[in-house]
């Protein structure tokens, strides 16, 4: 059999399982890749809240990031929480080091819940440091608006925001529309510097949403690690995350996971096979 491809998440924990470097290992996995990762920090959280957050030193981050590319042939890389600038800093020297490339960018902010998951004066450190090595950037609505300052209240302003980011060196963007109010479909906006490509989904009628953007990143990645082109790659993840969010796990008392493994459910997969309605 040939090898399998392999990615690397370089993030922070969730101790619920549906968000952070356990959504991305399963995210990875389940799109056909075998999953690594380089731990930034630590979160006590379940689907209510994040309760605490505790960064790991830098060099620990970044030796666990040489000890997988030392030894795998890393064939993608993204990046979830990363809360403090010596972090990102290191993050960025070793992904350059070890030239981790396609290197997707998600770009954690805050949780659903409110709580900072990226120091304020780690944000220059992130723009200025990192996001110029990325392949592609993935901004929800709230951390595109942070960002470049654009007030997202349309379609047409996923664009403009985008390409504002474009400014800081990316390869390319993609801001997440799932976050806009109303309308029947999901939409994301990919800009290059060159053209715009809407990809939309049918939006699902669910509150269980929890770990949805490392979730839809790692997918990304994964497909990345595969050979696929961006677009390819993030239609075939647009495709998996509906279908996770369609098939949610109303865990806990607040928001539950998306399903990362649904496919194995055959009843699941087969509402899937026609593709979920879902355009590029």
């Amino acid at each position: 059999m040939p090898d399998k491809p392999v990615a690397l998440t370089i993030a922070g924990s969730d101790s619920g399982g549906g968000a952070g470097i356990q959504a991305d290992l399963k995210s990875m996995e389940a799109n056909g890749v075998f999953g690594t990762s380089a731990l930034a920090a630590v979160t006590a959280q379940n689907t209510e809240e994040v309760r605490q957050a505790h960064d790991l030193p830098p060099d620990l981050v970044g030796a666990q990031i040489d000890a997988v590319a030392e030894d795998m042939d890393v064939k993608a890389a993204k990046t979830g929480m990363l809360s403090a600038p010596e972090i990102i800093e290191t993050v960025a020297d070793r992904v350059e080091a070890h030239a981790l490339f396609p290197f997707v960018v998600d770009p954690v902010m805050i949780s659903k819940s409110g709580f900072k998951l990226l120091q304020d004066a780690a944000i220059e450190t992130l723009v200025n440091g990192l996001l110029p090595l990325a392949t592609i950037v993935t901004p929800n609505v709230h951390e595109a608006e942070h960002l470049t300052g654009v007030e997202i209240e349309a379609i047409e302003d996923l664009e403009t925001a985008g390409i504002a980011l474009l400014d800081h060196g990316p390869d390319a963007v993609l801001v997440k529309g799932g976050h806009l109010s109303g309308g029947e479909e999901a939409v994301d906006v990919l800009v290059d510097g060159n053209t715009s490509r809407r990809f939309t989904a049918p939006r699902i009628d669910t509150e269980h949403t929890h770990g949805t953007g490392c979730t839809y990143a790692s997918a990304i990645a994964a497909n990345l690690a595969k050979g696929h082109d961006l677009e390819t790659a993030i239609g075939r993840a647009k495709r998996y995350v509906t279908g996770a969010i369609r098939h949610a796990l109303p865990l806990g008392h607040g928001r539950g996971p998306t399903n990362h493994f649904f496919h194995l459910d055959s009843e699941a997969a087969l509402s899937e096979a026609d593709g979920a309605g879902i355009s590029a």
